[in-house]
Parts: structure tokens; sequence; C-alpha cells
């Protein structure tokens, strides 16, 4: 029963100050990124219309966007 054990909780800010807790968060989040990028090009391929669609309204989200 051990997989049944919920996960700890996140570490607190004060122990992400070592280099290698930024590593892991660094390696974790570039593959994050890898995957993201992986599903949006299997939507792209399977729902092209609906993709195109998305990424029309997110050019008109930034486009008006005030800095």
């Amino acid at each position: 029963m051990p997989d049944s054990a919920p996960d700890p909780p996140p570490a607190p800010a004060a122990d992400l100050d070592s280099d290698e807790s930024g590593a892991a968060r660094r390696r974790r989040r570039a593959q994050f990124l890898r995957e993201l990028n992986e599903a949006k090009a299997l939507r792209e391929r399977v729902k092209p219309r609906q993709a195109r669609a998305a990424r029309m309204r997110q050019q008109m989200r930034m486009r008006t966007f005030r800095w």
C-alpha cells in the first residue's frame, strides 16, 4: 500500500535557495515545457481548425494587451 500514500507537501521557500534545488526546478520546468510543446503539436495535427482558432485568439489577446 505504499503507492497510495499522498505526496509530501512542497518544500518551503527557504529550502529552495540551494543550487541543487534550483537546477532540479529548471529541469522540471524544461521537461514541462517540452511536454507542453509536444501536446500543442499533437493538438494541431489532430484538430487543425480548433488549433488555428486558438492561435488567432491568442494573437488578438496579445495585440490588445497594454504594457
